[in-house]
């Protein structure tokens, strides 16, 4: 960061503060600082890179490109320091002060968010979940330091990034109640022809795997538009005669908006859901519960689906 022999260690622990934040008045008090020194801070730390580090946008502060650069590489030399004098002794969690950046779909937040920040609150109350939407673009957020934790199906190609399996889902088809479609046998062709068909995707694709399957039984179903997020696509089933699809456990928002779910009558691969973290994060004690944390609630949940 620079050639000086002098440089004060504690402007690291403060830029990662000041990224995460990306607030002055968020890192003085995360750092227990009255504003003007963290500003004053803030100028060494800029000093210190050649850098403006954070610069204002309207009414916030965001990140320079050579702020984002640097981000991963900060964090984790912090985190290693932190490891390194927590060595042989114990982390209170009730004491750690840390914002933690959850990726994955938006189902993800919905059905582990509630159980998750309630676990926080009783736990380690000074933890902050952020959930992150996913990207149309493929960004390295974990390699980057953007997020802290992926949940969900996890298609990272970075060798680097730890991977480790969590479950299964299934995808189920879901329509409005009284859909004419639930009267009778479910056959593909009914499936396929009886009404239009609305797809999510980040992307904005109108083909999936159900299409690929239906084709394979000389099927093809008529789709008509895509959004980007389930809870969207099931508003849209809600007031319309559309068709969906949506992971087994997001039944319990369809069950609350009055839709009704059924097997999808082609055969899916099932969705292997994960946990991706960059390899930073191991020693860190904070990220090992919220790892933990995922996992046990992630087994609730598939015995209440179960």
């Amino acid at each position: 960061m620079t050639q000086s022999t002098d440089l004060d260690l504690n402007l690291l622990v403060a830029l990662d503060v000041l990224l995460e934040e990306q607030s002055v008045q968020g890192a003085a008090r995360r750092l227990h600082l009255s504003e003007p020194a963290m500003s004053r801070t803030l100028g060494r730390i800029r000093k210190a890179l050649g850098d403006p580090v954070l610069v204002r946008a309207g009414r916030r502060m965001v990140p320079t490109p050579r702020a984002l650069a640097v981000r991963a590489e900060v964090s984790a030399v912090v985190e290693r320091a932190r490891a390194l004098f927590r060595s042989g002794r114990d982390t209170d969690l009730r004491t750690v002060e840390r914002t933690f950046a959850i990726l994955g779909h938006d189902m993800i937040a919905a059905s582990l968010g509630p159980a998750l920040f309630a676990r926080a609150a009783r736990e380690a109350p000074g933890i902050r979940i952020r959930f992150l939407a996913e990207s149309h673009v493929d960004v390295p957020y974990l390699r980057e330091g953007t997020a802290d934790l992926e949940v969900g199906v996890i298609d990272t190609v970075a060798p680097e990034v730890h991977v480790e399996a969590l479950a299964e889902d299934r995808m189920v088809g879901v329509v409005r109640a009284g859909h004419p479609l639930l009267e009778g046998e479910m056959t593909p062709e009914r499936f396929a022809g009886q009404a239009a068909h609305i797809t999510v995707s980040r992307r904005g694709r109108l083909y999936g795997p159900v299409d690929g399957a239906l084709a394979e039984l000389g099927l093809e179903r008529r789709v008509v538009g895509s959004v980007a997020t389930f809870p969207a696509s099931l508003f849209a089933i809600r007031d319309t005669d559309l068709v969906g699809m949506i992971g087994s456990r997001a039944e319990p928002m369809a069950a609350a908006l009055g839709l009704r779910t059924f097997p999808v009558p082609v055969p899916l691969p099932p969705l292997r859901l994960g946990l991706a973290w960059h390899p930073r994060h191991d020693a860190d004690p904070a990220h090992a519960w919220l790892r933990m944390c995922v996992r046990e609630l992630e087994e609730l949940s598939a015995g209440r689906r179960g």
